[in-house]
């Protein structure tokens, strides 16, 4: 049990019946393979775009005629507002070709925010560079795109601010002043200090947005990944009551029609009418075979198959693992003399703890062993197998999606190409039934998964009257 590659999401169909998660959304040509396996970000709707530079025309129009009006600032005020005229204009083309509801492309998004980069350095240029305080909000637009867009375009906008923030620090008209007031000369160090501090902004807050909003991503797709095992799950399981269902309601009928069958088979009047009649007798009692098939299978949502023993849930979980050579043996401990308990049959518990041995299977030298205990007040399942155990560098991240040592698992025993989601996955599922679940590595080498209920939260209560 080297790294996290359990049963997860594959990219091509596997033996849990999940598609690839990318499959959940719309994929086009973009690359997003920076941001994670399968995975793409949010992308900026046309509206937002539209509004947050309607904002900036609204901000810099106040801050120019505050400045000239109210502290009698020399501005020159037909270029700046040739530039806020711009943006005012752009904004109302965009509204008036396109609904705002709209995705904006990655290459539209980044044009139009390029823009907003030039256009605020152009209102920079008239007001004194680098050494106005509003250069600060050459930021905004960088992490604007650094949280939404792919890399390459992320990339490519913040080296135009950075650019931009360089060719400030020496190429600017002098910051507005009181008239009769000489404009101040900033020394050239000074200048160069502002600078670094503006790109050093541009680059730290453009890549704590990237870094924020990729986990935030991965997060979200790994969640929607655990949501469909888990539908899936349920679905199968609602599969098996509406089969019973079906079962109970067609056996008056199929009785009839055997009846019926039977007596029409004794007084035929002539031999093609009573083989007629024997083989819709056959027919017949086919049908009440599958239909006792069906109510015998563990899926049926009954009070009888709704629960089962300690014991059968864990055989259940490894046998679909005995055939891979390795030996696969499970043990149930329990306080002297008492009987192991029923517990509820639940989907999420057997698909995350199957992942879980699965994956113990894959890099078990010899033995998996599940090892299940009760006693009063808990039940405890242990996965442990005989393997190389959890790297370092894995076991401090466990828990968490795309965690895997190894990006694909081709020639694992069981086949599975894993994508790091698995572990997530099956923690998430066993969580949610109330389990506390941890992992570490077993004092005489190997893995060990271990997942402990309340024992109210997993015990079937026995039948009264029975």
């Amino acid at each position: 049990m080297a790294d996290a590659s359990f049963k997860d999401a594959p990219k091509k169909p596997s033996p849990d019946g999940l598609d690839r998660p990318d499959g959940a959304g719309a994929q086009d040509s973009d690359d997003w393979s920076w941001a994670g396996p399968g995975l793409r970000q949010g992308r900026l709707r046309v509206r937002t775009l539209i509004a947050q530079r309607w904002l900036t025309v609204a901000g810099q129009s106040v801050t120019v005629l505050f400045c000239g009006l109210v502290l009698d600032r020399q501005i020159p005020y037909a270029l700046c507002f040739s530039l806020i005229a711009l943006s005012a204009w752009l904004n109302v083309l965009i509204g008036l070709a396109s609904t705002g509801q709209r995705l904006a492309r990655d290459v539209e998004a980044t044009a139009q925010i390029a823009f907003d980069i030039l256009q605020l350095s152009g209102m920079l240029y008239l007001t004194g560079g680098v050494y106005n305080p509003f250069s600060l909000l050459l930021i905004a637009p960088v992490t604007l795109a650094a949280a939404t867009l792919p890399a390459r375009y992320a990339l490519g906008l913040g080296v135009l601010a950075v650019i931009a923030t360089i060719v400030l620090a020496f190429l600017y008209m002098p910051l507005p002043v009181a008239i009769g007031v000489s404009p101040p000369r900033p020394e050239a160090s000074l200048l160069a200090g502002i600078a670094a501090a503006r790109i050093l902004g541009i680059v730290v807050t453009g890549l704590y947005a990237w870094q924020a909003a990729t986990e935030s991503a991965r997060m979200e797709l790994a969640l929607n990944v655990t949501e469909t095992v888990l539908a899936r799950e349920q679905r199968l399981s609602a599969l098996g009551a509406l089969a019973a269902a079906a079962a109970h309601e067609l056996g008056t009928p199929l009785a009839t029609i055997s009846v019926v069958a039977r007596e029409m088979a004794r007084g035929a009047p002539d031999e093609q009418t009573r083989e007629d009649a024997e083989l819709l007798i056959g027919q017949a009692a086919r049908c009440r075979e599958i239909l006792q098939r069906l109510t015998e299978m563990p899926e049926a949502q009954d009070a009888v198959h709704e629960r089962m023993s300690l014991t059968q849930l864990v055989h259940e979980i490894i046998e679909p693992h005995m055939i891979h050579g390795v030996r696969v043996e499970a043990v149930v401990n329990g306080p002297s003399g008492e009987s192991a308990p029923d517990v509820w049959r639940r989907a999420e518990v057997i698909h995350a703890l199957t992942s879980i041995v699965e994956n113990a299977v894959d890099f078990a030298r010899s033995e998996v062993i599940v090892v299940a205990r009760f006693d009063p007040r808990s039940i405890l399942i242990e996965v442990r197998d005989d393997g190389p155990g959890f790297s370092p560098e894995v076991l401090a991240k466990l828990g968490e999606p795309y965690v895997t040592s190894r990006p694909g698992a081709e020639g694992s025993r069981t086949g599975h190409i894993g994508m790091g989601l698995g572990f997530f996955i099956a923690k998430t599922l066993l969580e949610r039934t109330g389990a506390a679940v941890d992992f570490r590595n077993g004092r005489r080498g190997g893995a060990v998964v271990a997942a402990r209920w309340p024992r109210p939260a997993m015990e079937a209560p026995g039948f009264i009257g029975v």
